[in-house]
């Protein structure tokens, strides 16, 4: 049986690697992105343009499935890759961040999380055994367990306690898993990720990356990152992190999608990035190139007749112009909102890939700074 996670290269300069996750849907090449299907759809894209980018996982979120449509009709529908459609791996988050962004309308105790539903606001409940139940039921490949997500804060004591409680959290998620696990063929065993906690205070930090790498998980997350805090705090508390994880796992970094950011965390030996960002800012009319990111509002595109970036392969580019797609945006045409949403996938998704290719070549740092060089200088003359 082929392993869950295969590292094929590592670059000599630093952590970067590349690897192969394994599931039942199919093998994924890492580092990979995840584009962000929250509601069992990536936000204006369908499913083949998302096959033609090389994109072979998505992220789909518990707390918004379980809420709408639900998991008895996802379950009834055979699980959530025939209630999509969708042929390849799914991630499931199991919705922690959802539940405790919600102030006023959750109650956090030891053995779960009581939330009013957005939608209706009926009561609910989620506990860590829970969490993982959903999950397996609706088929996901990997699955995440249920921690206490914190804001950015300084506050030592609320850190630590919410850092125990998801240890705590996790330990009940194994134990789940491995109940549900009995009955399952080899095949078809649930992969669950941990979660490494403990904000920006490092001892607590430290205590949860090891303690997470101590249990039996198929792979371990960074969460509580990218919260608010400066860029520098990000990738030194990253960083820090990755001394104290368990480096034959898959390391997970949740929530980061921007590309000085993702080049950064591979740097430090992530593997897996999700998040909203490319599609949510093709919807505010924003484009990422290779000479940094871009402004379609801004008024010198009127005429532009050139694609969004010349170096890029992708629909949007290979079809169209800066000048119409600005006029799309002005027009409040959903076209807009689609064509820039399959640049900047592709964009993230071609960035990753070239990242793989480089560690392989063992040129990813020399990569990694020439990038972030044309990035960040253009961007600052794009903005």
């Amino acid at each position: 049986m082929k392993k869950f996670f295969k590292i094929k290269a590592q670059d000599k300069s630093s952590k970067a690697r590349s690897a192969i996750l394994n599931t039942s849907h199919g093998l994924i090449k890492t580092p990979v992105f995840m584009p962000v299907g929250t509601k069992a759809t990536v936000k204006a894209i369908d499913h083949g343009s998302l096959y033609s980018m090389g994109c072979d996982i998505i992220l789909g979120n518990l707390y918004h499935l379980y809420l709408q449509p639900g998991i008895e009709i996802l379950e009834e529908a055979g699980g959530l890759h025939k209630f999509m459609n969708w042929e390849r791996s799914i991630l499931t988050d199991s919705g922690g961040f959802q539940v405790f962004s919600l102030n006023g309308l959750r109650k956090i105790f030891d053995n779960g999380v009581q939330f009013k539903s957005v939608i209706d606001g009926s009561t609910h409940f989620f506990s860590p055994e829970g969490v993982i139940e959903f999950q397996a039921r609706i088929g996901s490949d990997i699955l995440m367990v249920l921690d206490e997500c914190m804001p950015y804060t300084d506050d030592v004591i609320y850190t630590k306690n919410a850092a125990l409680r998801t240890l705590d959290w996790a330990v009940s998620s194994l134990k789940k898993r491995d109940r549900l696990n009995i009955e399952r063929p080899e095949a078809k065993k649930l992969k669950v990720f941990g979660i490494v906690q403990g904000g920006f205070i490092k001892d607590i930090r430290k205590f949860c990356a090891e303690s997470i790498s101590e249990m039996n998980f198929e792979g371990i997350a960074a969460g509580g990152l990218s919260v608010g805090e400066s860029r520098q705090m990000t990738m030194e508390m990253l960083g820090y992190t990755s001394e104290y994880i368990d480096r034959k796992k898959p390391f997970y970094f949740m929530g980061l999608g921007d590309p000085v950011g993702i080049i950064d965390a591979i740097y430090f030996g992530v593997d897996m990035f999700d998040c909203v960002m490319p599609t949510r800012i093709s919807r505010m009319g924003s484009a990422f190139t290779s000479a940094g990111k871009i402004n379609i509002k801004n008024n010198k595109y009127s005429k532009d007749f050139t694609p969004l970036d010349e170096e890029c392969g992708c629909h949007t580019c290979a079809s169209y112009t800066k000048a119409y797609i600005k006029h799309l945006y002005k027009s409040r045409e959903i076209l807009a909102s689609m064509l820039l949403s399959v640049h900047n996938l592709q964009f993230v998704i071609d960035l990753v890939k070239k990242c793989r290719k480089k560690i392989e070549e063992g040129s990813f740092c020399s990569f990694r700074e020439e990038f972030k060089s044309k990035y960040q200088e253009n961007h600052c003359k794009n903005s």
